[in-house]
């Protein structure tokens, strides 16, 4: 099967991006280089192409309720323009990816959009519907995902970069609000969102005005290599790779986001997350620092420091900004304690590690 590509393919080829297979799209892994990227996040602000996010659409009397069934997070707690994280997860709890829900205008065509990670669109469109008709609900559910693109614009003055672009002010958004936008020809979904840790905005433009609307900001293009350092600077979970329902099966409690599960609600996996939450988790996700020399990767080996297996780095790489050797990873709750000795096994050796809080952060701070 061929790789799907998104809008701006060919101009990012013409920036000199180079591309890499992820989610089963082609997509820019990097413009000039992963930690010249990343600085400009950190430092000044930069854009990205995430328009192999998906977007599902879903209106009509009985969207709230479906939505509301398929989401641990509370949906009618949402205002119009605003947005919650939440899980998505089957009935034992597991997640099966994350997401973002936005509540649109009221006089928009759909009453909901929430964003599935890359390749998830069409099995959560279908898990929509599936469920829609078991349910025997009244909504209208619509893969839009070919219909936009998706810019992320992050970093210290992203704000200002995104004020300037648009034809009326975005800098009365909070965190988490969203409103359309005009940004020349096209009328944007802008939402104060990102995944960097930084500032910043995340725009579904229509796929017709991707090219005007990237043309727009005068930054740094950033690719998927720079995203994922940031991201797992933060600390941020990565669907297919921190939890993967058939390879990692992984609960919000474990996965540290039990923060996005409310047991007052009614929704698929519930009961399986109450009783996690009355019994406790066994497993938790912890930062990783190396103290000795290396760099961690996925499926690296945590073991106690006298060798005896923890469990497993999910993520992992050297800090642009830090310039250490971190990672992410399960551990029994037991060692999970910012502090902890550990070790890494690298290349068969065992190396000096301790566990972490996240947003990593430096010695001195």
């Amino acid at each position: 099967m061929s790789l799907r590509k998104p809008p701006l393919r060919e101009v990012h080829d013409a920036e000199g991006a180079t591309f890499t297979e992820f989610g089963g799209w082609e997509m820019p892994v990097e413009f000039d280089s992963i930690t010249a990227e990343h600085r400009a996040v950190r430092e000044t602000a930069g854009i990205f192409d995430v328009s192999h996010m998906g977007q599902i659409e879903v209106s009509g009397p009985d969207a709230e309720a479906l939505t509301q069934r398929l989401t641990t997070n509370d949906v009618t707690a949402l205002g119009v323009g605003d947005s919650q994280y939440s899980m998505l997860t089957d009935e034992d709890g597991t997640m099966l990816d994350d997401t973002v829900v936005y509540r649109l205008p009221e006089d928009d065509d759909a009453t909901f959009v929430f964003v599935p990670n890359a390749g998830h669109d069409a099995e959560m469109f279908d898990r929509w519907v599936d469920h829609r008709e078991a349910w025997g609900l009244d909504a209208e559910v619509t893969n839009a995902t070919e219909d936009y693109a998706m810019f992320a614009v992050q970093g210290p003055d992203a704000p200002d970069l995104v004020a300037d672009a648009a034809e009326e002010s975005v800098l009365g958004l909070s965190s988490f609000e969203a409103a359309y936008v005009e940004f020349g020809p096209a009328d944007c979904w802008t939402a104060r969102t990102g995944y960097t840790g930084e500032d910043g905005f995340e725009l579904m433009v229509p796929v017709e005005h991707a090219r005007a609307v990237w043309e727009q900001f005068d930054c740094q293009s950033c690719g998927l290599g720079a995203r994922d350092t940031l991201r797992l600077e933060q600390g941020f979970l990565l669907s297919g790779q921190d939890f993967d329902p058939e390879e990692n099966p992984r609960n919000p409690y474990e996965a540290g986001t039990s923060f996005t599960v409310k047991l007052d609600t009614e929704f698929v996996g519930r009961d399986a997350l109450e009783r996690v939450a009355e019994e406790g988790r066994e497993e938790a996700f912890v930062g990783v620092q190396l103290v000795d020399r290396g760099v961690p990767r996925h499926g690296y080996e945590i073991t106690d420091p006298d060798g005896d297996s923890l469990g497993e780095v999910t993520s992992g790489t050297m800090s642009p900004t830090l310039d250490v050797p971190i990672a992410l990873g399960y551990v029994p709750v037991e060692y999970a304690d910012p502090g902890t000795k550990v070790r890494v096994v690298i290349r068969g050796q065992s190396k000096k590690a301790k566990i972490a809080s996240t947003p990593f952060e430096s010695e001195d701070q």
